[in-house]
């Protein structure tokens, strides 16, 4: 048995408020050295923590561990504001990287609903591992984050619909999920492995909305189809 975040034990997601920290300037991202790495889609994958600290894409089970305890890269040097984002939280980060997603219709992306495999060699007792999405890029709106307990059965979907500075996390073991993203130019998010523990906890207490921006929120929530 593995220890949970309690808030992610109803929907397995939560929203948090947008990011309000230092600016991330576009260039951290837009120069970052990416790998053709496929998952979720057509997209491309910058590291910038790591099992080893090596330019790596796989699974950190594939070096004998847990998605936990990751080192970083070369390109925490090109993109330092988007490292102190995920040294700030102060929780036990594995794999941290910045995805770039190319543009897709619905249909193509929900064939690419899948489950990640997060807890590969996660010793028992010890805290579940999670995601967290940190949005980078203007999507204008148009990019939908589907989030499924079932993958054949859309009653069980909800759709979160993604803009600049959102800050979400995700049980990915739980929930099937793909971002569609209709485009025209690629979208850039953060991705953080994250061992829910107390920093963890912690964290998305003092980043979960206040009253009013939850009004602002549910405007963007679609639950079931």
């Amino acid at each position: 048995m593995h220890h949970k975040l309690d808030i992610l034990a109803e929907k397995g997601y939560v929203v948090l408020k947008d990011y309000s920290g230092p600016a991330i300037q576009p260039s951290e991202w837009e120069s970052l050295e990416y790998m053709d790495w496929k998952s979720g889609g057509d997209t491309n994958f910058a590291p910038l923590a790591s099992a080893t600290g090596e330019m790596d894409c796989r699974g950190f089970w594939d070096h004998g561990k847990a998605d936990k305890y990751g080192i970083w890269t070369s390109n925490r040097k090109i993109a330092p504001s988007l490292a102190n984002y995920v040294e700030r939280i102060g929780g036990n980060y594995g794999r941290v990287r910045v995805i770039k997603l190319n543009p897709s219709d619905e249909p193509t992306a929900l064939r690419q609903l899948h489950l990640d495999d997060n807890n590969r060699l996660n010793p028992d007792g010890t805290g579940w591992v999670v995601r967290s999405w940190l949005e980078l890029d203007d999507t204008a709106g148009e990019s939908v984050f589907i989030l499924r307990e079932d993958k054949t059965d859309p009653s069980t979907e909800s759709r979160v619909v993604l803009h600049p500075g959102m800050q979400i996390v995700i049980d990915t073991e739980r929930l099937w999920h793909v971002v569609w993203h209709p485009g025209p130019k690629p979208r850039y998010a953060l991705i953080t492995s994250w061992e829910s523990d107390k920093a963890i906890a912690d964290w998305i207490k003092h980043e979960l909305p206040g009253k009013r921006e939850k009004a602002g929120k549910r405007q963007l929530l679609r639950t079931g189809r």
